[in-house]
């Protein structure tokens, strides 16, 4: 009895050690590097081999506590598989909490305002945790895959950094980027200035391109959507450059010279009246906003000065003069 007695009281004491070390071990910091530890758990994985692992990368020097802890609370059961990323300072609980509730690592990817359909999908190629299914396609092919209800995505997806997991595909991406696009511009739609003319959302997001291409300033926006607007209004072309380049594409080497402007194509819009006929680059929320509320006033031109800002002019031999004045700054 006394030998019963006794093996009882040393399987208590070592089960009360046992808790005590867990205790402790659990909520001290594990041995990890700064820059994080990524643990990538491929499906179907034992938490006994992920333990293993841990072990074997010093990262945690109590994997059979771990495993124990994790078996009795019922974690071991509840490990979702991907990649991970533990931060420096995390301690076993948090690492149990992170891998049990799935949280798992997430990459960013940004669109950039004034980028091309083809600048997002190029960056995406170079993207090595993106999986793709665009880039070998044609452009009907790309639409037919990402089952969107357009022709030409150009400017169509909304600039933002969009975070993802390993594995999403590149047609995941720009569906989200597409969506919130669609989102965004039927709100700054319905809230659009009452007297601006455009027929319709499709037709602000062109001109909000435009706006985009001119500066980079997002304090000249609304002046510059004036003066297209008023150029609309008198039957004016709009004479953008943008659009010009956008129309050589790689048919433009070096700057954009008074021979470019004589370039047939639907897109040049010193040759012809009207919008083009779909944007020409990704715009800013600034750029649309600027397009359904431009500016009041007279300005009919503007000019680029050395600076990157622009100087309005509401007759052309103001426009003509700033223009002269600007070569004799440049020169």
């Amino acid at each position: 009895m006394l030998k019963v007695h006794f093996f009882l009281a040393i399987l208590l004491l070592g089960s009360l050690f046992s808790a005590y070390t867990w205790h402790h071990l659990a909520r001290a910091e594990m041995n990890l590097p700064i820059e994080g530890y990524e643990l990538n758990i491929p499906p179907g994985t034992s938490f006994h081999k992920i333990t293993k692992k841990l072990y074997e990368d010093k990262a945690f020097d109590h994997p059979r506590l771990l495993r124990w802890y994790a078996l009795y609370f019922g974690f071991a059961h509840k490990i979702h598989a991907g990649e991970y990323l533990i931060t420096y300072g995390s301690t076993p609980l948090q690492l149990l909490d992170i891998i049990s509730n799935g949280y798992v690592r997430q990459y960013p990817f940004t669109i950039i305002e004034g980028q091309r359909v083809q600048d997002v999908l190029a960056s995406l190629e170079r993207e090595s945790k993106v999986k793709k299914v665009l880039c070998d396609l044609s452009p009907a092919e790309r639409i037919a895959e990402l089952r969107l209800p357009v022709e030409n995505l150009e400017g169509l997806l909304w600039p933002d950094t969009y975070f993802f997991t390993a594995g999403t595909t590149d047609a995941e991406i720009i569906r989200r980027a597409y969506f919130n696009m669609q989102e965004r511009l039927q709100l700054l739609w319905k809230n659009r200035d009452p007297d601006i003319k455009l027929s319709d959302p499709y037709a602000a997001l062109v001109l909000a391109s435009i706006i985009e291409k001119e500066s980079g300033y997002y304090t000249e926006h609304t002046e510059i959507a004036g003066v297209y607007h008023r150029r609309l209004q008198k039957n004016m072309r709009l004479q953008a450059d943008p659009t010009v380049i956008y129309a050589l594409g790689d048919k433009l080497q070096g700057q954009l010279l008074k021979g470019h402007l004589s370039y047939v194509s639907p897109y040049n819009t010193y040759i012809n009246k009207g919008l083009p006929p779909t944007p020409i680059a990704i715009p800013s929320e600034s750029a649309i906003y600027a397009a359904l509320h431009p500016a009041s006033g007279d300005t009919l031109y503007f000019v680029a000065t050395t600076g990157g800002k622009h100087i309005f002019s509401s007759t052309l031999e103001q426009h003509n003069n700033a223009v002269a004045e600007k070569r004799r700054a440049r020169n």
